[in-house]
């Protein structure tokens, strides 16, 4: 598949190259790529180290296209240039479809170190034949070398660039080099689609390398991007909200002992007091939600919420002791007799995860509630 879809690209860049091609020839320019060839008929020229390939008229196309971008009296030509690159794509058209992606990559290589304009296509060229033949290490280097120390060059309407650090991103690269990546591409390409999706795995990155004022400012710039889909993140949206919610909050809600905060909560419910309640949510990211609910942007969003309408018949019963399902991070509390259709609450309490900020980092919080009886 990686082949078929390798080929596919280099056919078409070959059409948009053959172009320009046709029209320098207009103006008085280089001669057609066959017209080379049949004049290079029957000469003897250097050739590629011997490659067996399966079909002889292959085989017999691919030493003339040798000869044709070795023979020096071409290389008179103002295009010389341009029509070697171009008999160097179908070489490596023939090669790759025969399965010999590898001698590609060897071919793409050995062009590119003659340093002429098209050494960015040729690095990028190797690089996809590395990785159609399984070389995933030697294409990332190709990729990372081309973006480092030679021009950008466009191809079409595609950034050689551009797509190469879309590679260098995907791949399993430190932290440290995919931050510098990332950045390059977001000051680079901002209006690309790709976009929201960095500025999220940005923030991840630098939540590795610990740089956490940096990493909440990138889940900020997140946010406008509604429309962002961030893989293997799908709560990516909620997630950067409740970070930069937090980092905006006073904080002041936070206990450093569970048990206080749950002593604190019965003390609040027993007194009927809903605004002492009130003063013990998070105030960052309370969500109040049924348990049969996925949780959504909408649940998980700044809930404003009064206590007073809900326990204002009977007084509210508090379990004994937390749900047998908690646990060193997170907490369950049954409460029950509260106003209205669903009478049982469970409150739900997390620690917090904020390194940012080392003073309430680890403390508990009181973060939300889940109506009904628990899901076994």
């Amino acid at each position: 598949m990686a082949c078929r879809r390798f080929l596919s690209q280099l056919h078409h860049l070959i059409s948009l190259l053959a172009v320009a091609c046709s029209a320098a020839m207009l103006a008085g320019g280089c001669a057609p790529l066959d017209q080379a060839l049949t004049a290079l008929a029957g000469r003897k020229g250097p050739d590629l180290p011997e490659v067996r390939l399966s079909s002889s008229d292959a085989q017999q196309e691919l030493r003339e296209l040798s000869a044709l971008i070795r023979n020096p009296s071409l290389k008179k030509s103002g295009y010389y240039p341009l029509q070697r690159m171009l008999a160097a794509r179908r070489m490596g058209g023939l090669l790759i479809g025969d399965g010999k992606a590898r001698e590609a990559a060897h071919l793409y290589m050995s062009l590119a170190d003659e340093h002429d304009e098209y050494e960015p296509w040729y690095l990028f060229a190797a690089a996809a034949a590395f990785e159609a033949d399984g070389s995933a290490p030697a294409a990332l280097l190709l990729h990372e070398r081309l973006v480092a120390t030679l021009p950008d060059m466009q191809v079409g309407d595609v950034s050689l660039h551009k797509a190469s650090l879309e590679k260098l991103l995907s791949s399993d690269a430190p932290p440290e080099k995919k931050v510098l990546w990332y950045r390059e591409y977001l000051a680079r390409f901002p209006e690309s689609e790709q976009a929201g999706v960095y500025h999220f795995l940005l923030a991840k990155c630098l939540e590795d390398l610990g740089r956490w004022d940096e990493a909440i400012d990138e889940y900020r710039r997140f946010l406008p991007y509604f429309a962002a889909d961030v893989p293997g993140w799908p709560d990516a949206h909620q997630q950067a909200r409740a970070i930069v919610e937090f980092s905006e909050s006073a904080k002041d809600w936070t206990y450093e002992r569970l048990d206080d905060l749950v002593a604190a909560v019965r003390k609040a419910i027993a007194s009927g007091s809903a605004s002492n309640l009130r003063k013990l949510m998070a105030k960052a990211g309370f969500f109040a939600m049924s348990w049969y609910k996925e949780g959504t942007d909408e649940a998980n969003s700044r809930v404003l919420f009064n206590f007073s309408n809900f326990m204002n018949l009977r007084p509210i019963k508090v379990a004994a002791s937390l749900d047998p399902s908690s646990g060193d991070r997170e907490a369950f509390l049954r409460t029950e007799g509260w106003t209205g259709f669903i009478p049982v609450w469970y409150f739900y309490f997390r620690k917090v995860h904020f390194p940012a900020d080392p003073r309430v980092h680890g403390h508990w919080e009181w973060a939300g509630i889940y109506f009904g009886e628990k899901l076994q």
